[in-house]
């Protein structure tokens, strides 16, 4: 009994780490929240009843070029865009309810506009004037729901989304569309029905 409690803790250690897609974890987040005004972002999101959908560490990563851009690796977005906070919060919520997305990394989130310009990001991104997410999914996991949800439901979400050639995934709720590696609607995974 011991050993099979042993061989599930280390599978599950294992597994947690070799999830982590991002240097950036709850102990760096911890000391750069030390240094950095968070409150009202958290309390913003316990009262829309939002905290939690994504880990705060997660939620508050600005752009993986941080480092190369000799920026902040977290951002807490400006309160102008906190109603896209929720907005692409409630998204993320309602597509994990569905059964839609299952387990995902945010990897980055808001980001000021000189982070997003260094870090390659589109003019007038998202990730700049409201609030978007680039998630990172498991190697099996099929993104093929999330494009039949858009198909279906994102226009009433009001909702973007896109892959990159890494392989990341961009949801944002700031203007129903999809592009995918060359940026544009045509080279998008959602773009033919499935």
């Amino acid at each position: 009994m011991r050993r099979a409690s042993a061989l599930v803790m280390a599978a599950s250690v294992l597994s947690s780490a070799l999830a982590l897609a991002d240097e950036r974890d709850v102990w760096m987040f911890a000391q750069w929240a030390g240094d950095h005004q968070t409150r009202p972002f958290r309390e913003m999101l316990v009262n829309a009843r939002l905290y939690g959908i994504v880990p705060i560490h997660q939620l508050l990563r600005s752009a993986s070029d941080w480092k190369l851009c000799r920026a902040s690796p977290f951002a807490v977005p400006p309160a102008s865009n906190w109603p896209a906070v929720r907005s692409t919060l409630s998204l993320l919520q309602a597509l994990g309810d569905q059964k839609v997305l299952g387990p995902f990394e945010v990897v980055s989130a808001y980001r000021d506009p000189g982070l997003n310009r260094c870090a390659g990001g589109a003019v007038g991104s998202a990730h700049t004037r409201a609030f978007a997410v680039d998630v990172l999914l498991p190697a099996w996991a099929d993104p093929n729901p999330l494009c039949r949800f858009w198909q279906q439901h994102g226009q009433a979400w009001n909702m973007g989304l896109g892959r990159y050639p890494s392989g990341r995934i961009h949801i944002d709720t700031a203007g129903y569309r999809t592009w995918g590696g060359d940026g544009s609607a045509g080279s998008s995974f959602c773009s033919k029905p499935r």
